[in-house]
C-alpha cells in the first residue's frame, strides 16, 4: 500500500478595515486560528500546515494586489503550495473577474483551495458554478454598496454639508466631529481675500503668484495623524487657479457640475468673487485665441507624440510645453513638477524633436537587432526566419516613415533617469503590428533599456540614446576640406593676407580655421565619418589652440 500524498496548506487571511488590528489577537488571528483548526481535522487526508502566514490587514478584496496575496501566489507558481486555505471565499476576493484568474493560476500549479466555513470543492464544474454565483452576489453587494455611498455624499453636499477631502485655504473642520461643516481660520482667510485682490488688481496668474512667492505667502499647512506635515509651502501657479475657482469661499458646496449653499460662513463678497471670475474668463479667451494661432502654426508639426507616456527618475510626468523666441515655437517636455511646483535641479527639460528622434531611434535600433538576433519569436521555427524579419522591416518603414502615432501605439510607457532610459512596449500592439500573435513574441522583445544623456553643443542641447548613429556635421567637414587647402597654400609659400583676401575674411578667420588641417588623423576621419563627439563643435575647434602632440589633441576633443 502506498503512502498517502501529503499535501501543503498555505492559509490566507484577510481584513479590509484596519479597525482593530494592533490589538493582540484580532480578525486576521480568528481567521487563522479557524483555518488551522480545520487543517488539523484533515491530517488523516495528509493535510500539513506550512509554517507561513499570509496576511493582508487593511487591503480591499476590491484588488488582487496586495502584499501578502502576491506573496502566496508566488509559492504557488513556485511549486511549494498544495491547497489554500481561507476563511470564507470573499476574503480571497469579491471580483468575479478576479476569482477566474485565480483559478486559472491555481489550476496551472495544481493547486486547489478550501473554505473553511462554505464547503466548495472546485475540482467539479458545480463547485465552481456555485462559486461563481456566490460572487457574483459578492460583487452585487460591493458596486451597490458603491452607488448607496455616492447617493448619500450627494444627498449631504445638496444639504451643504462638507464632506471631507483636503481642506481649503481658510478653512478648518468644525471642532464637533459630529458637524460636517466648516469653520473660518481667520489667519489663512487674510491670505485667500489677499490673493483674490491681487488677482483684481493685476489680472494675471503669474504676476500673482510672483507677488504671493516675494510677499511669503504659503500653502495650507496640514498636521497628518502620523506627526508629519504636508503643505505649507509657497503657492504654485495652479494651486491659486483653483483657490481662485473654488466656490467654497463663497460660502457653497460643490459637487460634480452642481453647486449648492453651503452651511459654513463665505470668506469673500459675491462682488469681488465675480469681478475675478470675469478677468479669469478674458484671460482665458485671450489665452485661447494665442492657442488657434498657435494651431494654425502648427499644422506642419506632427506634435507632442510622447505625451503621458515618459516619466522621469522620481516617478514625475514629463509634460510638453513651449516658448515662442522670435516667431519660432521651440517644444520641450519637462518634468510636471517645474510647471506646477517652481524650480528643481533635478527636474528634466528636454527639447521636444530631439527627444522624440531618440526614443524613435531606441524602438527601430531595437527591432533591428531583435530580428538580427531572432529573438522576435518566443519560439522561432524553421521557416519562420524570413517572414518575420519582413515583417520588422516593414514595421521599421513605417515608424521612419510616420513614426509619431505609431510610435505612440507601441510604447506603454517610458522611464528617464541619468545614463539610462527604459521603454516598454505595448505587448498587444506590437504583436498586431508584427502580425504575431501576442503569446508568440519573445519576452525580451517587449522591454529594452539604452543608455540616456544630454549633452550641449553649443546653445543646443543635444540628445543621446542608445548607440548613436554616424551624424556629420557637413559646416565642420566643409571647414576641414577648406583647411586642408588653405594649409597647402601656406606651405607653397602663399601669404596668410593673400588667402584673406581672396576669401574676403579677416586674417584671423584663416589663422584659427587652417590648424584644423594639423589635427590627429583619428579626429579628421572622425568629422569625415560623422562620428566625432556631440560637443565637439567648429566653434570649440577655433576656440582654443591646439596642443602639438596628436594624443593631447584627442584627449582635449574627448576622443
Amino acid at each position: 500500500m502506498s503512502p498517502r500524498r501529503k499535501i501543503r496548506c498555505a492559509i490566507y487571511t484577510r481584513k479590509s478595515s484596519e479597525d482593530g488590528l494592533d490589538q493582540d489577537f484580532n480578525s486576521l488571528d480568528a481567521q487563522y486560528e479557524a483555518c488551522a483548526a480545520y487543517v488539523a481535522s484533515q491530517r488523516h487526508e495528509g493535510w500539513t500546515l506550512l509554517s507561513g502566514r499570509y496576511d493582508d490587514g487593511g487591503l480591499s478584496g476590491g484588488t488582487l494586489e496586495r502584499p501578502a496575496l502576491q506573496r502566496l501566489l508566488e509559492e504557488i507558481d513556485a511549486g511549494r503550495i498544495d491547497m489554500v486555505v481561507v476563511y470564507k471565499i470573499d476574503r480571497l476576493t469579491r471580483s468575479l473577474a478576479d476569482f477566474s484568474k485565480l483559478v486559472d493560476r491555481l489550476e496551472q500549479a495544481n493547486c486547489s483551495f478550501v473554505s473553511v466555513t462554505q464547503a466548495f470543492n472546485t475540482s467539479s464544474s458545480m463547485g465552481r458554478l456555485t462559486l461563481n454565483v456566490l460572487l457574483s452576489f459578492a460583487q452585487f453587494e460591493r458596486e451597490v454598496t458603491a452607488e448607496r455611498i455616492r447617493d448619500k455624499i450627494a444627498a449631504s453636499k445638496n444639504k451643504g454639508l462638507w464632506m471631507g477631502g483636503n481642506l481649503p485655504l481658510g478653512y478648518d473642520r468644525h471642532p464637533d466631529p459630529k458637524a460636517r461643516t466648516l469653520v473660518v481660520n481667520e489667519e489663512e482667510a487674510r491670505t485667500v481675500r489677499h490673493l483674490f485682490g491681487l488677482y483684481d488688481e493685476l489680472g494675471c496668474l503669474r504676476k500673482v503668484e510672483e507677488r504671493a512667492t516675494a510677499e511669503g505667502l504659503r500653502s495650507k499647512r496640514v498636521v497628518r495623524t502620523d506627526g508629519s506635515v504636508k503643505g505649507d509651502c509657497p503657492l504654485s501657479r495652479g494651486q491659486i487657479y483653483y483657490l481662485l475657482r473654488n466656490p467654497v469661499y463663497l460660502g457653497k458646496i460643490r459637487h460634480k457640475d452642481k453647486i449648492w449653499d453651503g452651511q459654513h460662513p463665505a470668506i469673500i463678497d459675491q462682488d469681488i468673487w465675480d469681478r475675478v471670475q470675469e478677468k479669469m474668463r478674458q484671460a482665458s479667451n485671450r489665452s485661447r485665441a494665442r492657442g488657434d494661432s498657435d494651431a494654425r502654426q502648427r499644422s506642419t508639426d506632427p506634435g507632442a507624440w510622447l505625451t503621458g507616456l515618459l516619466y522621469d527618475e522620481t516617478g514625475d510626468r514629463l509634460t510638453p510645453t513651449h516658448t515662442t523666441r522670435k516667431g519660432r515655437r521651440l517644444r520641450y517636455y519637462i518634468s510636471n513638477r517645474l510647471i506646477s511646483g517652481g524650480k528643481d535641479i533635478s527636474g528634466w527639460r528636454l527639447p521636444g524633436p530631439a527627444l522624440e528622434h531618440a526614443v524613435m531611434d531606441v524602438i527601430v535600433r531595437h527591432l533591428q537587432d531583435a530580428a538580427a538576433a531572432h529573438q522576435v519569436l518566443a519560439q522561432p521555427v524553421a521557416g519562420s526566419a524570413e517572414p518575420v524579419q519582413t515583417s520588422v522591416a516593414d514595421l521599421v518603414t513605417r515608424l521612419l516613415g510616420q513614426g509619431c502615432q505609431i510610435g505612440a501605439a507601441l510604447l506603454a510607457k517610458g522611464k528617464l533617469a541619468r545614463g539610462q532610459i527604459d521603454l516598454e512596449f505595448n505587448h498587444k500592439t506590437l504583436a498586431s503590428a508584427l502580425g504575431i500573435a501576442a503569446d508568440h513574441l519573445h519576452p525580451d522583445l517587449t522591454h529594452v533599456t539604452a543608455s540616456f544623456d544630454l549633452r550641449r553643443r553649443g546653445v543646443e542641447a543635444k540628445v543621446i540614446a542608445g548607440d548613436m548613429a554616424p551624424q556629420p556635421d557637413p559646416h565642420l567637414r566643409s571647414m576641414l576640406i577648406r583647411a586642408h587647402g588653405w594649409a597647402r597654400d601656406l606651405k607653397a609659400g602663399v601669404q596668410l593676407m593673400e588667402i584673406a583676401r581672396r576669401e574676403s575674411v579677416p586674417d584671423a578667420f584663416i589663422r584659427t580655421r587652417a590648424q584644423l588641417a594639423f589635427l590627429s588623423p583619428k579626429i579628421q576621419t572622425a568629422i569625415l565619418d560623422g562620428t566625432q563627439p556631440p560637443e565637439l563643435t567648429l566653434k570649440r575647434l577655433v576656440s582654443v589652440t591646439h596642443p602639438l602632440e596628436w594624443s593631447e589633441q584627442e584627449r582635449l576633443f574627448g576622443f
